[in-house]
Protein backbone atom coordinates (compact mmCIF):
# COMPACT_ATOMS: atom_id res chain seq x y z
CA UNK A 1 0.00 0.00 0.00
CA UNK A 2 2.65 1.77 1.05
CA UNK A 3 4.82 1.74 -2.45
CA UNK A 4 1.79 2.15 -4.95
CA UNK A 5 1.02 5.85 -2.55
CA UNK A 6 4.69 6.41 -3.39
CA UNK A 7 4.29 5.53 -6.92
CA UNK A 8 1.26 7.69 -7.04
CA UNK A 9 2.95 11.06 -5.38
CA UNK A 10 6.10 10.14 -7.76
CA UNK A 11 3.27 10.19 -10.62
CA UNK A 12 1.84 13.11 -9.94
CA UNK A 13 5.08 15.19 -8.81
CA UNK A 14 5.80 14.38 -12.57
CA UNK A 15 2.83 15.48 -14.12
CA UNK A 16 2.83 19.15 -11.73
CA UNK A 17 6.18 19.69 -13.21
CA UNK A 18 5.77 18.85 -16.37
CA UNK A 19 2.64 20.99 -16.54
CA UNK A 20 4.97 23.78 -14.88
CA UNK A 21 7.92 23.19 -17.59
CA UNK A 22 4.07 23.26 -20.16
CA UNK A 23 2.84 26.93 -18.65
CA UNK A 24 6.86 28.24 -18.37
CA UNK A 25 7.15 27.49 -22.28
CA UNK A 26 3.77 29.30 -23.07
CA UNK A 27 4.69 32.16 -20.66
CA UNK A 28 8.56 32.53 -21.54
CA UNK A 29 9.67 30.95 -24.44
CA UNK A 30 7.00 31.35 -26.81
CA UNK A 31 5.08 34.57 -25.24
CA UNK A 32 7.05 36.99 -27.58
CA UNK A 33 6.37 34.51 -30.56
CA UNK A 34 1.97 34.83 -29.38
CA UNK A 35 2.47 38.44 -28.83
CA UNK A 36 3.69 39.12 -32.75
CA UNK A 37 0.89 36.91 -34.32
CA UNK A 38 -1.56 38.50 -36.20
CA UNK A 39 -4.44 36.93 -35.48
CA UNK A 40 -3.57 37.86 -31.53
CA UNK A 41 -6.01 40.61 -30.78
CA UNK A 42 -5.69 40.70 -27.10
CA UNK A 43 -3.36 43.92 -27.47
CA UNK A 44 -6.07 45.62 -29.84
CA UNK A 45 -8.72 44.81 -27.86
CA UNK A 46 -7.03 46.32 -24.83
CA UNK A 47 -5.47 49.22 -26.11
CA UNK A 48 -9.24 50.26 -27.70
CA UNK A 49 -11.03 49.56 -24.95
CA UNK A 50 -10.56 52.95 -23.80
CA UNK A 51 -10.42 56.45 -24.59
CA UNK A 52 -7.28 57.92 -25.97
CA UNK A 53 -5.87 60.82 -24.67
CA UNK A 54 -6.19 64.22 -26.47
CA UNK A 55 -3.61 66.54 -28.36
CA UNK A 56 -3.93 70.61 -27.50
CA UNK A 57 -3.44 73.72 -29.10
CA UNK A 58 -3.97 76.61 -27.00
CA UNK A 59 -5.78 74.77 -24.61
CA UNK A 60 -7.96 73.73 -26.93
CA UNK A 61 -8.63 70.08 -27.61
CA UNK A 62 -7.75 69.21 -31.39
CA UNK A 63 -8.65 65.32 -31.03
CA UNK A 64 -11.24 62.89 -29.65
CA UNK A 65 -12.42 59.45 -28.74
CA UNK A 66 -15.84 58.14 -30.00
CA UNK A 67 -17.57 55.15 -28.24
CA UNK A 68 -18.43 52.86 -31.22
CA UNK A 69 -19.38 49.85 -28.43
CA UNK A 70 -17.50 47.29 -31.19
CA UNK A 71 -14.71 44.98 -30.10
CA UNK A 72 -12.42 47.47 -30.88
CA UNK A 73 -14.52 50.03 -29.17
CA UNK A 74 -12.96 53.42 -29.19
CA UNK A 75 -11.85 55.49 -32.43
CA UNK A 76 -9.67 58.42 -33.03
CA UNK A 77 -12.07 61.73 -33.77
CA UNK A 78 -10.37 65.18 -34.83
CA UNK A 79 -11.81 68.69 -34.33
CA UNK A 80 -11.11 70.34 -37.82
CA UNK A 81 -8.67 67.42 -38.99
CA UNK A 82 -7.75 68.62 -42.01
CA UNK A 83 -6.35 71.72 -40.55
CA UNK A 84 -3.96 69.93 -37.85
CA UNK A 85 -3.18 66.93 -39.58
CA UNK A 86 0.15 68.07 -40.05
CA UNK A 87 0.89 68.17 -36.20
CA UNK A 88 -1.36 65.53 -35.08
CA UNK A 89 -0.92 62.91 -38.09
CA UNK A 90 -3.27 59.86 -37.49
CA UNK A 91 -4.04 56.92 -35.21
CA UNK A 92 -6.07 54.56 -37.29
CA UNK A 93 -6.85 51.03 -35.88
CA UNK A 94 -5.65 49.09 -39.54
CA UNK A 95 -2.68 51.63 -40.53
CA UNK A 96 -0.87 52.21 -36.90
CA UNK A 97 0.03 56.04 -36.04
CA UNK A 98 1.69 59.19 -37.50
CA UNK A 99 3.35 62.25 -36.22
CA UNK A 100 2.25 63.29 -32.56
CA UNK A 101 -0.03 60.49 -32.34
CA UNK A 102 2.83 58.16 -33.08
CA UNK A 103 5.50 60.31 -31.29
CA UNK A 104 3.91 60.83 -28.02
CA UNK A 105 1.83 57.24 -28.23
CA UNK A 106 2.79 55.95 -24.83
CA UNK A 107 1.51 59.38 -23.25
CA UNK A 108 -1.89 59.20 -25.43
CA UNK A 109 -2.78 55.48 -24.94
CA UNK A 110 -1.91 55.38 -20.76
CA UNK A 111 0.97 53.27 -20.95
CA UNK A 112 3.92 55.81 -20.17
CA UNK A 113 4.91 55.27 -16.66
CA UNK A 114 4.89 59.24 -16.06
CA UNK A 115 1.40 58.65 -16.07
CA UNK A 116 1.68 56.39 -13.35
CA UNK A 117 1.44 57.88 -9.61
CA UNK A 118 4.64 55.60 -9.24
CA UNK A 119 6.38 55.83 -11.77
CA UNK A 120 9.19 53.74 -11.31
CA UNK A 121 6.50 51.11 -10.16
CA UNK A 122 4.38 51.51 -13.38
CA UNK A 123 7.00 51.08 -15.18
CA UNK A 124 8.14 47.65 -13.96
CA UNK A 125 4.54 46.88 -14.01
CA UNK A 126 3.91 48.70 -17.65
CA UNK A 127 0.13 48.80 -15.82
CA UNK A 128 -2.07 51.34 -18.08
CA UNK A 129 -3.47 54.45 -16.88
CA UNK A 130 -6.44 56.77 -18.17
CA UNK A 131 -4.83 58.78 -21.65
CA UNK A 132 -2.84 61.57 -21.12
CA UNK A 133 -2.38 65.02 -22.26
CA UNK A 134 -0.45 66.41 -25.18
CA UNK A 135 -0.37 70.38 -25.37
CA UNK A 136 1.68 71.69 -28.44
CA UNK A 137 3.19 75.04 -28.99
CA UNK A 138 0.32 75.58 -32.24
CA UNK A 139 -1.38 78.84 -32.27
CA UNK A 140 -4.50 78.50 -34.04
CA UNK A 141 -4.67 82.07 -35.33
CA UNK A 142 -1.32 81.30 -36.90
CA UNK A 143 -2.24 77.88 -38.31
CA UNK A 144 -5.04 79.22 -40.17
CA UNK A 145 -3.50 82.30 -41.39
CA UNK A 146 -1.05 79.79 -43.29
CA UNK A 147 -3.94 77.55 -44.21
CA UNK A 148 -5.47 80.30 -45.79
CA UNK A 149 -2.82 81.31 -47.66
CA UNK A 150 -2.02 78.50 -49.40
CA UNK A 151 -5.21 78.14 -50.97
CA UNK A 152 -4.28 74.23 -51.30
CA UNK A 153 -1.46 74.40 -53.86
CA UNK A 154 0.99 72.14 -52.71
CA UNK A 155 3.19 73.54 -50.80
CA UNK A 156 4.22 73.97 -47.01
CA UNK A 157 4.30 76.69 -44.10
CA UNK A 158 6.26 76.54 -40.99
CA UNK A 159 6.74 79.36 -38.17
CA UNK A 160 8.58 79.80 -35.11
CA UNK A 161 9.31 81.71 -32.42
CA UNK A 162 13.03 82.92 -32.66
CA UNK A 163 14.03 83.00 -29.04
CA UNK A 164 12.53 79.74 -27.92
CA UNK A 165 12.31 77.70 -31.08
CA UNK A 166 8.72 77.08 -30.10
CA UNK A 167 6.86 76.15 -33.21
CA UNK A 168 3.92 78.62 -33.97
CA UNK A 169 2.29 76.91 -37.29
CA UNK A 170 3.04 73.96 -39.19
CA UNK A 171 1.01 73.47 -42.60
CA UNK A 172 1.45 71.13 -45.74
CA UNK A 173 -0.95 71.24 -48.64
CA UNK A 174 -2.38 69.24 -49.97
CA UNK A 175 -3.78 67.47 -46.78
CA UNK A 176 -6.28 64.82 -45.73
CA UNK A 177 -8.98 64.27 -42.65
CA UNK A 178 -7.48 61.86 -40.59
CA UNK A 179 -10.67 61.15 -38.86
CA UNK A 180 -10.88 59.04 -42.68
CA UNK A 181 -8.63 56.52 -41.46
CA UNK A 182 -9.25 56.08 -37.61
CA UNK A 183 -11.81 52.91 -38.03
CA UNK A 184 -11.92 49.79 -39.30
CA UNK A 185 -14.29 49.33 -41.48
CA UNK A 186 -14.45 48.95 -45.35
CA UNK A 187 -14.84 52.79 -45.52
CA UNK A 188 -11.13 52.81 -43.86
CA UNK A 189 -9.53 50.73 -46.36
CA UNK A 190 -10.97 52.48 -49.31
CA UNK A 191 -10.00 56.19 -47.85
CA UNK A 192 -6.39 54.87 -47.41
CA UNK A 193 -6.03 53.00 -50.44
CA UNK A 194 -7.43 56.72 -52.62
CA UNK A 195 -5.09 58.84 -50.22
CA UNK A 196 -2.08 56.18 -50.90
CA UNK A 197 -2.84 56.63 -54.97
CA UNK A 198 -3.58 60.50 -55.03
CA UNK A 199 -0.38 61.61 -57.33
CA UNK A 200 -0.50 64.73 -54.98
CA UNK A 201 0.69 62.70 -51.80
CA UNK A 202 -1.93 64.61 -49.48
CA UNK A 203 0.04 62.08 -46.54
CA UNK A 204 3.41 63.50 -47.06
CA UNK A 205 4.22 66.40 -44.63
CA UNK A 206 5.85 68.52 -46.76
CA UNK A 207 6.78 70.89 -43.78
CA UNK A 208 9.12 68.43 -41.93
CA UNK A 209 9.15 65.34 -44.39
CA UNK A 210 10.08 66.88 -47.69
CA UNK A 211 13.12 68.23 -48.75
CA UNK A 212 13.42 70.95 -51.74
CA UNK A 213 16.30 72.86 -53.53
CA UNK A 214 16.32 76.29 -51.70
CA UNK A 215 17.03 78.27 -54.56
CA UNK A 216 17.55 81.95 -53.73
CA UNK A 217 17.00 81.77 -49.28
CA UNK A 218 20.47 79.60 -49.32
CA UNK A 219 21.89 83.41 -50.12
CA UNK A 220 21.60 84.24 -46.63
CA UNK A 221 23.74 81.51 -45.83
CA UNK A 222 26.36 82.27 -48.71
CA UNK A 223 25.97 85.85 -47.02
CA UNK A 224 27.01 84.85 -43.79
CA UNK A 225 29.78 82.75 -45.19
CA UNK A 226 31.27 85.44 -46.93
CA UNK A 227 31.24 87.98 -44.11
CA UNK A 228 32.08 84.92 -41.16
CA UNK A 229 35.02 84.36 -42.97
CA UNK A 230 36.43 88.14 -43.88
CA UNK A 231 35.57 87.34 -47.83
CA UNK A 232 33.41 90.76 -47.45
CA UNK A 233 34.11 93.02 -44.80
CA UNK A 234 31.87 95.96 -46.95
CA UNK A 235 28.83 95.01 -47.73
CA UNK A 236 28.47 98.05 -50.14
CA UNK A 237 31.42 97.90 -51.80
CA UNK A 238 31.99 96.24 -55.32
CA UNK A 239 32.30 92.40 -55.25
CA UNK A 240 34.24 92.46 -58.83
CA UNK A 241 31.63 90.02 -60.38
CA UNK A 242 31.22 89.61 -63.99
CA UNK A 243 27.79 89.01 -65.32
CA UNK A 244 27.50 86.38 -67.20
CA UNK A 245 29.71 84.78 -64.44
CA UNK A 246 31.43 81.72 -66.09
CA UNK A 247 31.39 78.39 -63.40
CA UNK A 248 35.46 77.76 -62.51
CA UNK A 249 36.22 74.91 -64.56
CA UNK A 250 33.43 74.60 -66.96
CA UNK A 251 32.21 76.79 -69.98
CA UNK A 252 28.79 77.32 -68.24
CA UNK A 253 28.05 81.17 -68.23
CA UNK A 254 25.32 81.89 -65.12
CA UNK A 255 23.12 84.75 -65.75
CA UNK A 256 20.89 86.92 -63.80
CA UNK A 257 16.83 87.59 -63.01
CA UNK A 258 17.55 91.12 -62.48
CA UNK A 259 19.59 94.00 -63.75
CA UNK A 260 22.22 95.89 -62.27
CA UNK A 261 24.18 92.72 -60.72
CA UNK A 262 27.61 93.20 -62.93
CA UNK A 263 30.28 94.29 -59.76
CA UNK A 264 26.95 94.36 -57.23
CA UNK A 265 28.12 95.00 -53.83
CA UNK A 266 26.44 92.14 -51.07
CA UNK A 267 24.16 94.88 -49.72
CA UNK A 268 22.39 95.24 -53.71
CA UNK A 269 23.06 91.74 -54.68
CA UNK A 270 21.15 90.14 -51.75
CA UNK A 271 18.03 92.74 -52.33
CA UNK A 272 18.10 92.23 -56.13
CA UNK A 273 19.14 88.37 -55.63
CA UNK A 274 21.84 88.53 -58.16
CA UNK A 275 22.92 84.91 -58.58
CA UNK A 276 26.43 85.80 -60.36
CA UNK A 277 27.20 87.49 -57.09
CA UNK A 278 26.52 84.72 -54.61
CA UNK A 279 27.96 82.08 -56.90
CA UNK A 280 31.46 83.84 -57.26
CA UNK A 281 30.94 84.27 -53.38
CA UNK A 282 30.46 80.51 -52.60
CA UNK A 283 33.79 79.67 -55.35
CA UNK A 284 35.52 82.00 -53.07
CA UNK A 285 34.62 80.87 -49.60
CA UNK A 286 35.03 77.88 -50.45
CA UNK A 287 33.27 74.38 -50.04
CA UNK A 288 34.31 73.79 -46.21
CA UNK A 289 33.21 77.55 -45.43
CA UNK A 290 30.20 76.86 -47.05
CA UNK A 291 29.54 73.23 -45.64
CA UNK A 292 30.31 74.69 -41.80
CA UNK A 293 27.93 77.90 -41.59
CA UNK A 294 25.15 75.49 -43.30
CA UNK A 295 25.84 72.60 -40.55
CA UNK A 296 25.47 75.51 -37.52
CA UNK A 297 22.15 76.27 -38.91
CA UNK A 298 20.98 72.74 -38.39
CA UNK A 299 21.61 71.10 -41.76
CA UNK A 300 23.23 67.57 -42.24
CA UNK A 301 21.54 67.49 -38.69
CA UNK A 302 19.78 63.21 -39.18
CA UNK A 303 18.99 63.60 -35.39
CA UNK A 304 16.25 66.71 -35.31
CA UNK A 305 12.68 65.56 -34.06
CA UNK A 306 9.95 67.66 -32.86
CA UNK A 307 9.27 65.32 -31.55
CA UNK A 308 7.80 64.09 -34.63
CA UNK A 309 10.84 63.05 -36.97
CA UNK A 310 12.38 65.66 -39.29
CA UNK A 311 13.75 64.65 -42.73
CA UNK A 312 17.99 66.01 -42.52
CA UNK A 313 18.49 68.95 -44.71
CA UNK A 314 21.21 68.34 -47.08
CA UNK A 315 24.37 70.19 -48.23
CA UNK A 316 27.08 68.47 -49.79
CA UNK A 317 30.68 68.12 -47.97
CA UNK A 318 32.49 67.24 -51.11
CA UNK A 319 32.27 69.73 -53.83
CA UNK A 320 34.51 71.43 -56.43
CA UNK A 321 34.70 75.17 -56.87
CA UNK A 322 32.14 75.02 -60.17
CA UNK A 323 29.39 72.92 -57.60
CA UNK A 324 30.10 75.06 -54.75
CA UNK A 325 29.53 77.94 -56.50
CA UNK A 326 25.78 76.65 -57.38
CA UNK A 327 25.27 75.30 -53.91
CA UNK A 328 26.09 79.20 -52.91
CA UNK A 329 22.85 79.81 -54.99
CA UNK A 330 20.73 77.07 -53.78
CA UNK A 331 21.16 75.04 -56.64
CA UNK A 332 23.33 71.85 -57.40
CA UNK A 333 22.09 68.56 -54.88
CA UNK A 334 21.68 71.49 -52.02
CA UNK A 335 18.47 70.56 -50.47
CA UNK A 336 16.25 71.85 -47.45
CA UNK A 337 12.92 71.32 -45.80
CA UNK A 338 10.40 74.08 -45.03
CA UNK A 339 11.67 73.58 -41.14
CA UNK A 340 14.94 74.11 -41.83
CA UNK A 341 14.74 77.54 -43.77
CA UNK A 342 12.24 78.73 -41.04
CA UNK A 343 15.36 77.76 -38.60
CA UNK A 344 17.29 79.85 -40.74
CA UNK A 345 15.40 82.88 -40.58
CA UNK A 346 14.58 82.07 -36.71
CA UNK A 347 18.53 82.05 -36.17
CA UNK A 348 19.22 85.60 -38.56
CA UNK A 349 16.49 87.26 -36.43
CA UNK A 350 17.77 86.07 -32.86
CA UNK A 351 21.18 87.64 -33.44
CA UNK A 352 22.41 84.24 -34.74
CA UNK A 353 21.76 81.66 -32.06
CA UNK A 354 19.93 78.88 -33.22
CA UNK A 355 17.59 77.32 -30.57
CA UNK A 356 16.10 74.13 -31.06
CA UNK A 357 12.89 73.60 -33.09
CA UNK A 358 9.76 72.04 -30.66
CA UNK A 359 6.44 71.05 -31.01
CA UNK A 360 5.58 70.14 -27.49
CA UNK A 361 4.87 72.63 -24.98
CA UNK A 362 4.13 70.16 -22.21
CA UNK A 363 2.79 66.38 -21.27
CA UNK A 364 0.26 65.91 -18.56
CA UNK A 365 -1.66 63.41 -17.14
CA UNK A 366 -5.47 62.55 -17.93
CA UNK A 367 -6.39 65.43 -15.15
CA UNK A 368 -4.08 67.86 -16.63
CA UNK A 369 -1.23 67.27 -14.11
CA UNK A 370 2.17 68.36 -15.93
CA UNK A 371 4.45 65.32 -16.26
CA UNK A 372 6.81 66.69 -18.55
CA UNK A 373 7.59 70.03 -20.10
CA UNK A 374 9.91 71.50 -23.07
CA UNK A 375 12.50 73.69 -22.55
CA UNK A 376 14.11 76.31 -25.44
CA UNK A 377 17.29 74.54 -25.74
CA UNK A 378 19.78 76.49 -27.78
CA UNK A 379 21.88 74.70 -30.40
CA UNK A 380 24.90 76.71 -31.67
CA UNK A 381 26.04 79.94 -32.53
CA UNK A 382 25.56 80.42 -35.89
CA UNK A 383 27.17 83.53 -36.46
CA UNK A 384 28.42 87.00 -34.78
CA UNK A 385 26.12 89.70 -33.22
CA UNK A 386 27.48 91.90 -35.53
CA UNK A 387 26.99 89.96 -38.89
CA UNK A 388 23.36 89.06 -37.66
CA UNK A 389 22.81 92.42 -37.64
CA UNK A 390 24.07 93.02 -40.94
CA UNK A 391 21.75 90.55 -42.27
CA UNK A 392 18.80 91.60 -40.77
CA UNK A 393 19.48 95.11 -42.15
CA UNK A 394 20.11 93.33 -45.73
CA UNK A 395 16.91 91.46 -45.40
CA UNK A 396 14.59 94.56 -43.93
CA UNK A 397 16.47 96.28 -47.45
CA UNK A 398 14.98 92.96 -49.30
CA UNK A 399 11.16 93.74 -48.32
CA UNK A 400 11.73 97.67 -48.60
CA UNK A 401 13.21 97.99 -51.52
CA UNK A 402 14.12 94.92 -53.35
CA UNK A 403 12.34 91.77 -54.59
CA UNK A 404 10.14 90.65 -51.01
CA UNK A 405 7.74 93.73 -51.06
CA UNK A 406 4.60 91.90 -50.87
CA UNK A 407 5.79 90.50 -47.80
CA UNK A 408 5.85 94.46 -45.87
CA UNK A 409 3.51 94.74 -43.11
CA UNK A 410 2.19 97.89 -41.69
CA UNK A 411 3.09 98.95 -38.57
CA UNK A 412 6.10 96.05 -38.20
CA UNK A 413 9.78 95.65 -38.92
CA UNK A 414 10.18 92.94 -41.47
CA UNK A 415 12.83 90.94 -43.66
CA UNK A 416 12.78 88.52 -46.04
CA UNK A 417 14.73 86.91 -48.68
CA UNK A 418 12.90 85.64 -51.89
CA UNK A 419 14.21 81.95 -53.62
CA UNK A 420 12.97 80.38 -56.81
CA UNK A 421 14.35 76.91 -57.16
CA UNK A 422 14.96 75.14 -60.65
CA UNK A 423 14.74 71.48 -60.38
CA UNK A 424 13.92 68.74 -63.03
CA UNK A 425 16.19 67.20 -66.03
CA UNK A 426 17.71 70.22 -67.52
CA UNK A 427 15.39 72.30 -64.80
CA UNK A 428 12.08 71.68 -67.06
CA UNK A 429 9.74 71.56 -64.25
CA UNK A 430 8.12 74.27 -62.59
CA UNK A 431 9.87 75.93 -60.07
CA UNK A 432 9.32 76.11 -56.43
CA UNK A 433 8.64 79.29 -54.97
CA UNK A 434 10.41 80.27 -51.69
CA UNK A 435 9.91 82.86 -49.45
CA UNK A 436 11.72 83.07 -45.52
CA UNK A 437 11.03 85.93 -43.30
CA UNK A 438 10.69 87.38 -39.58
CA UNK A 439 8.47 90.52 -38.41
CA UNK A 440 9.15 92.21 -34.97
CA UNK A 441 6.81 94.97 -33.69
CA UNK A 442 8.34 98.19 -32.35
CA UNK A 443 9.92 98.17 -28.78
CA UNK A 444 10.85 94.50 -29.16
CA UNK A 445 14.30 93.35 -28.54
CA UNK A 446 13.86 90.38 -30.93
CA UNK A 447 11.61 89.57 -33.86
CA UNK A 448 8.84 87.57 -32.25
CA UNK A 449 8.32 85.23 -35.61
CA UNK A 450 10.28 83.88 -38.49
CA UNK A 451 8.69 82.30 -41.38
CA UNK A 452 9.74 80.12 -44.61
CA UNK A 453 6.84 79.08 -47.36
CA UNK A 454 7.61 77.10 -50.18
CA UNK A 455 4.93 76.82 -53.01
CA UNK A 456 4.99 74.03 -55.06
CA UNK A 457 2.73 75.46 -57.67
CA UNK A 458 2.83 72.98 -60.35
CA UNK A 459 -1.00 74.35 -61.91
CA UNK A 460 0.47 77.82 -62.38
CA UNK A 461 2.23 79.57 -65.44
CA UNK A 462 5.69 79.37 -65.16
CA UNK A 463 6.76 82.97 -66.03
CA UNK A 464 4.56 83.72 -63.02
CA UNK A 465 5.96 81.92 -60.37
CA UNK A 466 8.50 83.33 -58.18
CA UNK A 467 9.37 83.54 -54.02
CA UNK A 468 8.36 87.08 -54.33
CA UNK A 469 5.30 87.12 -56.35
CA UNK A 470 3.39 83.40 -54.98
CA UNK A 471 5.10 82.97 -51.56
CA UNK A 472 5.97 86.45 -50.05
CA UNK A 473 2.09 86.92 -49.41
CA UNK A 474 1.18 84.14 -47.54
CA UNK A 475 4.65 85.10 -45.23
CA UNK A 476 2.89 88.44 -44.66
CA UNK A 477 -0.63 86.79 -43.73
CA UNK A 478 1.12 84.40 -41.07
CA UNK A 479 3.44 87.04 -39.38
CA UNK A 480 0.34 89.27 -39.17
CA UNK A 481 -1.69 86.86 -37.36
CA UNK A 482 0.98 85.91 -35.45
CA UNK A 483 1.97 89.51 -34.42
CA UNK A 484 -1.57 91.48 -34.07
Amino acid sequence: MIRNTRIAAACSLLLFLGLLVGAARVQVLNAPEYDANPANRRHALERYAQPRGDIYAAGRRLTGSEDTRQGLRYERSYANGRLYAPVTGFASQLYGSTLLEDAEDGVLAGTDGRLAPLPLWGDLTRSRQRGGQVHTTVVPAVQKAAFRGLRGRKGAVVALEPATGRVLALVSSPGYDPALLSGNSPATTLAWDRLGKDPAQPLLNRAIRQTYPPGSTFKVITAVAALESGIVTDIDAPTRTPNPYRLIGSTTLLRNESSGCADAPLREAFAESCNTVFAKLGATVGTQQIVETAEAFGFNDGGLSIPSPVLPSHVNTRMDPAQAALSAIGQYDTRATPLQMARVAATIANGGRSMRPYLVDRLADAGGETVARTRPAYEETAMTPGTAALLRQMMIDAVGSGTGGLAAVGGLTVGGKTGTAQHGVDNSESPYAWFISWAQRPGTAVPGVAVAVVVEDAEADRADISGGGSAAPVARGVMRAALR
